[in-house]
């Protein structure tokens, strides 16, 4: 399986780098993986409501820009489907079955998704109704990938 994951800014600290490289590493045992950061779109002091539509466009059109039409596109939204780990799992065997085997989650930029790039999903996923910095997203991310692929597996992984 292929898995790409693009996210809308770049890590920062050193410790979610690590994080990301130690999932990276992980899953190498089980998929291909590869990570592409986008910029973030400047967005001005005290930007208006037209302001921040514009910046989602932006960074909207560059997420699109880096995702082929063959590739089944998993969104990272507030409003999609919640899944358990095990659901999640489900979805990524099936996904198989099913031979479609070249995935892209997407993470949005702090400002969420632009309309096009949510209506451009396959199946839209929530992790929760709160909120995180994108940088942990792509560490909680990548954790449950790995997690789903020990679980389709058998294999014993931590709870």
């Amino acid at each position: 399986m292929n898995i790409k994951v693009v996210c809308i800014g770049k890590l920062k600290e050193k410790y979610w780098s690590d994080a990301v490289a130690e999932y990276a590493k992980r899953l190498k045992a089980y998929c291909s993986l590869e990570i592409v950061e986008l910029k973030e779109a400047r967005l001005p002091d005290r930007a208006g409501e037209a302001e921040e539509e514009a910046v989602k466009l932006a960074e909207g059109r560059d997420i699109l820009a880096h995702i082929r039409k063959d590739e089944y596109v998993i969104t990272l939204e507030v409003l999609g489907k919640s899944l358990s780990s095990e659901g999640l799992a489900e979805k990524l065997d099936r996904l198989g079955l099913d031979g479609k085997s070249d995935l892209v989650f997407v993470i949005g930029g702090s400002l969420g998704l632009s309309t096009e790039v949510s209506a451009r999903a396959d199946y839209k996923l929530s992790f929760s109704a709160m909120t995180f910095p994108h940088q942990m997203m792509r560490v909680f991310l990548l954790e449950q990938i790995y997690r789903a692929f020990k679980i389709n597996r058998g294999e014993t992984y931590h709870k």
